[in-house]
């Protein structure tokens, strides 16, 4: 079957904590040919410390100025960069606990393995145990998984956006299937 070439060299995924933006963004970066760009990659220093936004707006500008990318991630700040310059939006608005399962395994895993993120950084187990803690990515998540749902549609559906294509995606199934239909470079 003859793949129909994907039109759009410059996308966003965005979705809370969790969902898979990195993931997708970097399948997306291998199967078209894009630059990925990690916005936490960007934004975490050693030992979690954030990049002050004023430096972080400039990495992201250098890393989406050219043609061809991908970037994942919510960053408010740095959506009138990132935003403008995509041509396309995919939202990874999967339900409550699928998205909890996904970032209960995730980080055993990353505990477990002692993956490297961002530099210099591992997850530990307890600090994220500690549910009332702005360390813990599980409170991450539970303070924006129903805001994200909110304020997507309304931010899609400003002015300065609509130029973006939206792929909004419910469930990981419906993402992989439409994953799947894009031409690959390495076919």
């Amino acid at each position: 079957m003859h793949k129909i070439p994907f039109p759009y060299r410059r996308i966003v995924v965005v979705g809370t904590t969790g969902a898979g933006k990195s993931t997708l963004a970097g399948q997306l970066a291998d199967r078209l040919n894009l630059a990925l760009v990690e916005l936490d990659a960007l934004n975490w220093q050693p030992n979690w410390t954030n990049t002050p936004t004023e430096e972080l707006l400039v990495k992201v500008d250098q890393a989406t100025r050219g043609e061809a990318w991908v970037a994942a991630g919510n960053y408010e700040c740095s959506r009138s960069i990132t935003w403008t310059r995509a041509q396309a939006i995919c939202w990874l608005d999967f339900p409550f606990c699928t998205i909890l399962w996904r970032l209960v395994s995730r980080t055993v895993k990353r505990v477990q393995t002692r993956e490297l993120l961002w530099g210099t950084n591992y997850e530990r187990f307890w600090p994220q145990m500690k549910l009332w803690s702005s360390e813990s990515v599980f409170n991450w998540f539970f303070q924006t998984y129903w805001r994200r749902k909110r304020e997507f549609p309304g931010l899609l559906s400003q002015t300065e956006y609509s130029h973006l294509k939206v792929f909004h995606f419910k469930t990981p199934q419906e993402t992989q299937d439409w994953l799947d239909s894009l031409p690959s470079i390495h076919s």
